[in-house]
């Protein structure tokens, strides 16, 4: 029976360790992503509207691409729905071709209107091949256009890399509980 008890402590030790230590990495993405918001907005004031009449965004504060012919990017995010955060995000791409470098990246997605945020709230949601990121930078934002209730912009923060294209990315979606 002691040994039934011992079991059953560590594991409920276990378990709200990875309960907190999951909170604690959400936390700093949530932060993360409020310093980049900031960011976009002193870059590009263009972006406010977006940020005020999307119906919602994912901010990804710290996206990692790079490759040598064969590349890849990821990142966590927040999702925002009418400005309050309701869930967690992560990208991942993987692809071939025409590349070399390595960057480090801001990327937000606005989403037009709750269709499209439904959408990708449905969980595993791709960008078609042939879309490709605004650079949110002095007064871009002013002439970019949604394409299919989805607009994406990106604003590199270290390295160089010779990809604009957010086409092939997928995400994954967890809402908060």
């Amino acid at each position: 029976m002691k040994t039934f008890k011992k079991i059953i402590m560590t594991s409920l030790l276990f378990v709200t360790v990875g309960i907190v230590a999951q909170n604690t990495k959400d936390k700093k993405v949530i932060n993360d992503a409020e310093r980049a918001k900031e960011t976009l907005l002193s870059k590009d004031m263009g972006l406010k509207k977006f940020f005020k009449d999307a119906s919602g965004y994912a901010i990804f504060p710290n996206v990692g691409k790079g490759g040598f012919v064969i590349g890849g990017a990821s990142g966590n995010g927040v999702v925002y729905e009418n400005g309050t955060a309701i869930g967690m995000t992560s990208l991942k791409k993987v692809n071939i071709g025409l590349q070399a470098g390595g960057q480090a990246l801001i990327e937000v997605i606005f989403f037009q209107n709750d269709a499209a945020l439904a959408k990708f709230k449905q969980g595993n949601y791709e960008f078609s091949a042939e879309m490709s990121a605004v650079a949110a930078d002095k007064g871009q934002a002013e002439n970019a256009n949604y394409k299919d209730g989805v607009v994406v912009f990106a604003l590199p923060k270290a390295g160089l890399m010779v990809d604009a294209s957010v086409g092939g990315q997928k995400f994954e979606y967890h809402p908060f509980k």
